[in-house]
């Protein structure tokens, strides 16, 4: 007994990151960052800005996104970062990057990176989550998809990201 509150206490002192760009923020996205908190006791989540795509977004909207629809789960954080994740995860003195997997297709790219980022630099994990099975079929680009046809997205996004999106393509149709 003595040994699993002891590992459950190494797990809970490592700094861990779930990078993604949350262009919008899913119901899935927070599956795994609930699981995750859960696991290792607190999390950063870390918006990427990559400048190959252009996000639906702004940097500021996913972070006010993210603080807002994860305003009452304990151990999370938010940032901000650009250039290589594995920068980022040694400035932050962290040692353990979160992925979450929805799917086979997932798996592949997913662990062609996590191979990288450990000959990028040794220390640094990665661990797998499954996303729930309700939340498996979902993407950021599927939302964006429906919810510029005209389809309501509430169920698969918190209400903050759905009245964002609403606004948001509305504004882009006006213009």
């Amino acid at each position: 007994m003595a040994q699993g509150i002891i590992a459950k206490e190494v797990i809970c002192m490592r700094k861990v990151i779930y990078p993604g760009s949350f262009d919008p923020v899913t119901f899935g996205h927070i599956d795994v960052a609930k699981r995750a908190v859960s696991i290792f006791g607190n999390l950063t989540l870390a918006i990427v800005l990559n400048p190959e795509k252009r996000g639906l977004f702004t940097l500021q909207e996913r972070v006010d996104m993210l603080k807002q629809a994860t305003k009452g789960i304990k151990g999370i954080s938010i940032d901000t970062f650009d250039g290589l994740l594995v920068n980022f995860v040694r400035q932050n003195k962290a040692n353990v990057i979160v992925r979450g997997l929805r799917a086979i297709s997932d798996f592949e790219y997913e662990f062609q990176m996590a191979l990288t980022n450990r000959k990028l630099d040794e220390r640094i994990e990665t661990v797998f989550l499954m996303s729930s099975e309700q939340y498996s079929y979902l993407s950021s680009r599927a939302i964006k998809e429906i919810a510029t046809l005209g389809g309501d997205v509430a169920r698969f996004v918190p209400p903050c990201v759905a009245a964002l999106l609403r606004r948001k393509l509305s504004a882009a149709n006006r213009s």
